[in-house]
């Protein structure tokens, strides 16, 4: 038995308990140590992932690398671990990111000085925070990374509930600095709205879990072990009766649709991404919320396929909506951090969109999608963060003229900018073209209505170029420098990737398809057929 997989969970849960136990104290040496420990992890983290898709064979089984440990043995809970195609890939996803968002943060944690520029009083919060904040990133790398790993559904749904415990404080204890004089109370109520938000999908789930066990329970499985589960479904040992097939498919289908977020259950996002700090916010979107729809992949669809194709249509519509709504709300955005979120609500939609449309193009599309997302929106919204940072505003308003006293900042805003919009040749164009092309083969109204998000994406994004780099230089722009080489060292893997991914996608689509595939079967859809005009020859004979 491979121990790989356990141990790329550890490294970061162990580096978090670590951070967190370093000596505290307000020196600089202190805060510095214990920035570079996590750091340190995080770079381990990276390396384990590296691994894991390395060792990926494509064309190998379903589930690689695999390891199970007995937990609870009296419910036939186990600590099963197994990778697939899509978890790979975003396994991979979250271990980058964590060291773009350390490294974009490297300040955001350290005391803030008071109104008169002293430091604040020597308080026990204020010795332990930034050990506190690094250790919260590392706990929530962790628990993701089992999330997309757990290949048992009890275990899945321990960490992805328990993700929300360190994302909580991050929200409310660590929030942007340039949220004005009422923004402690703008972060505590984001924060408890984020957890309520996502505690009540989970009761929900969890009710679920116990229905599908005492149901599987009845009938010989008494087990959460998912491809076991998966297996006695497909080969017609294990049923669930329509009723109560849709009733758990809603259980689980709710806690991931608020977690994705999906209109109408998306209201906590803009919250708690415009008062976070932009590193928590990208953990947020680019990490946290593909748990969602990473799960609607591997359980919703895994585990109760018939009714996944029964409330298809329904997810479509909301997905369309979320689409266009999310797009529209973000063209009429004054905070910059609040139109990214809006725009990520938009996005998310196209994935779940193609998730639910059941073509390979539209599932790969999705996946690559969550991928690509993640990689445009991290870079797009650190660089906010950097330049909120300098201006102290997230008004998009105070701004104007960047592009001439930071031009570096301006250009990388710039590809950020396009790749949110799917520009040809960026990374996530790849993916909205599955996803359109995938959804417009079986839903083709679907299809046309959500290439109006197209549209509307161009408008918000080049709006808010506009706005903020070009024209004169403000009064409060005046003087901002340019980016720094720690941050050139957050932007330019980021950029570098979305280019190289847009230019050349193939080796995560090889990755990925396999698992689509199987995915696919398990609810036992194929592409629609193309249709061809058929003409006949003067013979009786078809061309």
């Amino acid at each position: 038995m491979s121990y790989l997989l356990s141990a790329t969970c550890a490294v970061p849960a162990a580096g978090a308990v670590l951070t967190a136990a370093l000596p505290a104290g307000t020196s600089e040496a202190r805060r510095r140590t214990a920035k570079w420990t996590a750091l340190g992890v995080a770079g381990a983290t990276l390396a384990l992932a590296a691994v894991i898709a390395a060792r990926f064979a494509p064309d190998g089984a379903r589930y690689q690398l695999t390891e199970s440990h007995s937990w609870i043995r009296s419910f036939g809970i186990s600590f099963s671990l197994g990778a697939d195609g899509i978890a790979t890939v975003l396994v991979l996803l979250t271990a980058v990111l964590v060291p773009a968002v350390m490294l974009a943060s490297w300040q955001d944690a350290d005391p803030a000085p008071g109104a008169d520029g002293a430091a604040d009083p020597d308080t026990f919060e204020r010795r332990r925070r930034t050990q506190a904040y690094f250790a919260l990133i590392l706990a929530v790398e962790a628990m993701v990374i089992v999330s997309f790993l757990a290949t048992d559904v009890f275990v899945f749904y321990v960490f992805f509930e328990a993700m929300l415990i360190p994302m909580y404080f991050l929200i409310g204890g660590f929030g942007d600095r340039a949220g004005g004089a009422d923004s402690a109370r703008q972060r505590s109520y984001a924060a408890v709205k984020f957890l309520l938000y996502n505690l009540l999908g989970g009761l929900i789930m969890l009710a679920a879990v116990i229905g599908m066990y005492v149901i599987a329970q009845q009938q010989g499985f008494a087990t959460f072990d998912l491809p076991t589960l998966t297996s006695a479904i497909a080969d017609g040992k294990l049923t669930f009766s329509g009723p109560a097939e849709n009733a758990l498919f809603l259980g689980f289908f709710f806690a991931f649709a608020v977690k994705a977020p999906l209109w109408p259950l998306h209201t906590w996002l803009p919250n708690a991404m415009g008062e976070s700090t932009a590193g928590t916010a990208v953990l947020i979107t680019a990490v946290v919320d593909k748990v969602g729809t990473f799960a609607m992949l591997r359980f919703c669809l895994g585990l109760f396929p018939d009714a996944s194709k029964t409330f298809a249509p329904a997810i479509l519509v909301l997905s369309v909506i979320g689409i266009i709504y999310g797009a529209l709300l973000a063209v009429g955005q004054k905070d910059i951090k609040r139109l990214v979120a809006y725009a990520s609500i938009s996005h998310f939609g196209f994935i779940i969109m193609g998730i639910f449309a059941m073509t390979s193009q539209g599932q790969s599309g999705a996946t690559l999608y969550m991928v690509n997302h993640g990689i445009s929106t991290a870079l797009l919204m650190l660089l906010a963060g950097f330049l909120i940072t300098r201006r102290g505003s997230r008004l998009i308003a105070d701004y104007g003229g960047v592009q001439k006293v930071a031009p570096v900042l301006a250009g990388t805003f710039l590809i950020g900018g396009l790749a949110t919009l799917s520009l040809p040749g960026l990374a996530p164009f790849v993916s909205e073209f599955l996803v359109l092309v995938g959804t417009f083969t079986r839903y083709p109204t679907i299809g046309i209505i959500a290439t109006f998000g197209i549209v509307l994406a161009a408008l918000y994004v080049l709006v808010l170029y506009q706005r903020t780099m070009t024209g004169p230089v403000r009064e409060g722009v005046r003087g901002m420098p340019d980016l720094k080489a720690r941050e050139l060292a957050v932007v330019a893997p980021l950029v570098a990737l979305t280019i190289l991914l847009g230019v050349y996608p193939k080796p995560l689509t090889d990755i990925v398809n396999p698992a689509v595939d199987a995915t696919l079967s398990q609810v036992h859809r194929t592409d629609p057929a193309p249709a061809h005009p058929v003409a006949a020859t003067s013979g009786g004979e078809q061309k």
